[in-house]
């Protein structure tokens, strides 16, 4: 029986939340069509503006560029794009992206419970291979290996989106799920002056600045700078983050037509957080002598430790030669270097995973059934990463069809020295959880460098004519894998070539509707099997997707709805050798349908709404051992809901106060189906007041709390030894002060 404090029983809390954001998207589409409603025309005229590299107006932003490389309308897309944007991050106040993203449909943010440490996420039922993240930042992807993975905090960005479906005819190698797309701020030619404090549970103490305007008259030079530091103890005892980051930006706009941007980011974390696992004993089922873990146990060490640190320099170029042609060119070049001694759990010492660990193997078999064992990791990286990715745009007409023709080519080279050292630290008696003590981590030792290339050329035409949008692109990628196994200097490599490719067609109606259908493709190159004999590097994995569904946007509100249906698969899958235990076979295949919908609208000048709903059915369809069953960490339902009301007249005019609603379907806690994690719902809350009747324009004091009830709650497993407690009751006061 999984263990799950919540005040409803599962099924009446899945009614209530799926019948109130049943009410919620109904809500929007009556508000839609009433005559009554009165939208502020500033907001109409900046939505008609508003850019897929800038801000937008309102919650509902209309454009994008993370579907298409061109700044298109959402209607015109022929996938699923939701976004995220300023307005709701200042609303929320999120502490990291994958938190950013946890009122949107078809991604599970909850992979990792309460560690921010990194932003991975789970899109369609599909994660990233070796568990890296599949996230980009300005239309280019961070590129991460092994414990090296970029994370951007949400304070520096303008908007955070997501990509569902397979993407690689526009960016190359890539997870069929989906990507998580980053905008930064940019330099902004009207003032801006803000400065930010913030104080919450956990010791949480933050402070960040955000400054812009132009250098000259003309705003032909522009610039922007962009701060934060951040300390916090984590949910987990003896465990706590640390974060400092910088992020300087220069704009050149000689005319209207040109546009050169620099853009940084610099960012230190001598801590990066708990990021340790927990077995099902004890989190999901009761311990063998009955009861849980807290939710603040750590399983580490007292000396353990994680830090990374992140340097980025790039530039973002567009040039219109004339209303024909426009080139864009983004270039981004990134060094990393993460460094961690860390003690982690790996299930009850008479689990499989221990079976080569001497600490539990001295045990009793009637000790090993209460004792925790416990890995050890030492890891020193150093990751260097360029990329570029030049286009040419070209809008012409060919009789009475419109074309938005774009043509590309991209390169990006990741390089990764690796020196790490794994171990096994003394078993912990869960029966009488002892003290943290120091552990004997060991020194580093020259381990892998891993290297990888990827050079791609695209074309794609987005073609209109009367109120159809054709969408249809092909690229072709020369994709170059490689690793250095540093104990006998053996060397594995291997090149591919794949061509993937998209179609799409949307009808726009006269009053917003949308409907489309898309067919997309994916690949990704599969990881390499290092210390088998021969050593073998597989085959790339690869995805293809079939979508419909229906978007309504209307020009004259700031209203965003999308619903659709898909069907997507992974073929090629890494999948157990049933002839070698210590090799795989590329033979498996993973299959997900589904339903989301969402609704982002901005009702009123008073009154702002978001809901989703998602359904997920995701099945290995081909499997050595794993045939029939269902991924682990893939919930078959989830839904949010979330409203806010600001108070515009009378004496409590300036206030908004907002709740909002997540909840999280049971899902399996391994590849065996042998256990289920259960569902969850938790509520959230923000009450914020605008000092603008005081003369302080633009400033406001906020209070956000997350996980209003403070539910206990798992929220996910990968295996028997790795699950994960969400995040507790955390409440943060915010004051924002722009002069």
């Amino acid at each position: 029986m999984s263990f799950n404090r919540l005040s409803l029983p599962v099924n009446t809390s899945i009614r209530r939340l799926a019948l109130l954001v049943a009410m919620a998207l109904s809500s929007s589409v009556f508000a839609a069509g009433e005559e009554t409603i009165t939208v502020d025309a500033n907001a109409n005229s900046a939505a008609a503006q508003e850019s897929a590299w800038g801000p937008a107006p309102t919650i509902a932003a209309k454009h994008s560029a993370t579907g298409t490389k061109t700044d298109t309308p959402i209607e015109k897309n022929p996938q699923s794009v939701s976004i995220v944007t300023r307005q709701e991050l200042d609303t929320r106040q999120p502490l990291s992206v994958k938190e950013a993203l946890g009122y949107t449909p078809g991604v599970t943010v909850s992979s990792r419970g309460a560690s921010n440490t990194y932003d991975f996420v789970i899109i369609r039922g599909f994660s990233s291979r070796g568990l890296n993240q599949n996230n980009y930042l300005d239309g280019q992807k961070l590129q991460g290996d092994f414990y090296n993975d970029a994370v951007i905090d949400p304070y520096f960005l303008e908007r955070v989106e997501l990509m569902r479906g397979p993407t690689s005819v526009l960016y190359g190698k890539s997870s069929p799920g989906g990507i998580v797309s980053m905008v930064s701020k940019r330099p902004t030619t009207e003032p801006l002056r803000e400065i930010q404090f913030k104080m919450g549970t956990d010791s949480l103490m933050q402070t960040g600045f955000d400054f812009s305007d132009s250098l000259d008259d003309n705003g032909e030079f522009s610039y922007r700078l962009t701060g934060l530091a951040r300390s916090a103890n984590e949910q987990q005892t003896n465990a706590e983050t640390q974060r400092y980051a910088i992020a300087p930006s220069f704009s050149w706009r000689p005319d209207d037509k040109t546009n050169f941007t620099f853009l940084s980011y610099f960012q230190n974390e001598p801590e990066t957080g708990y990021y340790g696992w927990l077995p099902k004993e004890g989190t999901v089922q009761p311990l063998p002598n009955g009861g849980h873990l807290p939710t603040d146990f750590n399983e580490g060490a007292t000396n353990n430790t994680y830090s990374r640190n992140e340097k980025m320099v790039g530039y973002a170029f567009e040039h219109g030669f004339n209303d024909t042609f426009t080139v864009r060119q983004n270039l981004r070049y990134t060094e990393m270097k993460t460094a961690q001694k860390s003690a982690y759990g790996t299930g009850l010492c008479n689990n499989s995973m221990n079976g080569f660990n001497s600490y539990c193997q001295s045990l009793t078999p009637a000790q090993q059934a209460h004792y925790l064992g416990r890995g050890t990791v030492v890891d020193n990286e150093r990751l260097q990463n360029f990329s570029v990715d030049t286009q040419l745009q070209s809008k012409f007409a060919t009789g009475d069809m419109d074309h938005t023709l774009l043509t590309g080519v991209d390169y990006s080279r990741m390089r990764n020295d690796i020196s790490a050292l794994f171990g096994n630290a003394p078993s912990l008696d869960l029966d009488n959880l002892p003290s943290m003590n120091d552990v004997d981590f060991g020194d580093a030792v020259p381990y892998q460098m891993n290297e990888s290339k990827q050079t791609g050329i695209y074309v794609q035409d987005q073609a209109e004519w009367d109120k159809w949008v054709f969408t249809l692109g092909g690229r072709y990628d020369w994709s170059t894998q490689a690793t250095t196994v540093r104990a006998d200097n053996g060397y594995i490599e291997r090149n591919d070539r794949k061509f993937t490719w998209r179609g799409g067609v949307n009808y726009l109606f006269d009053n917003g509707i949308s409907p489309y259908f898309s067919y997309s493709q994916s690949f990704e190159p599969n990881a390499f099997s290092l210390y088998s004999t021969p050593r073998v590097a597989y085959a790339p994995s690869k995805g293809e997707q079939y979508e419909a569904g229906v978007k309504y946007v209307p020009k004259d509100r700031p209203i965003v709805m999308t619903a659709a249906v898909y069907q997507l698969t992974k073929s090629d899958n890494l999948t157990a050798d049933p002839n070698n235990a210590l090799n795989q076979v590329p033979s498996g295949e993973v299959r997900a349908r589904g339903v989301e919908l969402e609704s982002k609208a901005a009702l009123t000048p008073n009154i702002n709404m978001t809901a989703s709903y998602t359904y997920t059915e995701a099945e290995f369809t081909k499997d050595t051992t794993l045939k029939g069953n269902t991924p682990e960490q893939v919930p078959k339902h989830m839904a949010s809901l979330w409203g806010d009301y600001t108070f515009n007249s009378g004496a409590i005019s300036g206030l908004t106060v907002g709740a909002g609603g997540r909840f999280i379907g049971s899902s399996y806690g391994d590849p065996n189906n042998t256990f289920k994690v259960g569902s969850a719902a938790v509520m959230d809350a923000v009450v914020k007041y605008d000092l603008g009747r005081f003369g302080l324009y633009g400033s406001s004091l906020a209070i956000n709390v997350n996980n209003l009830l403070d539910r206990d709650y798992v929220a996910s497993c990968f295996q028997t030894y790795g699950c994960f407690w969400g995040a507790g009751r955390q409440i943060v006061g915010t004051a924002t002060f722009r002069f």
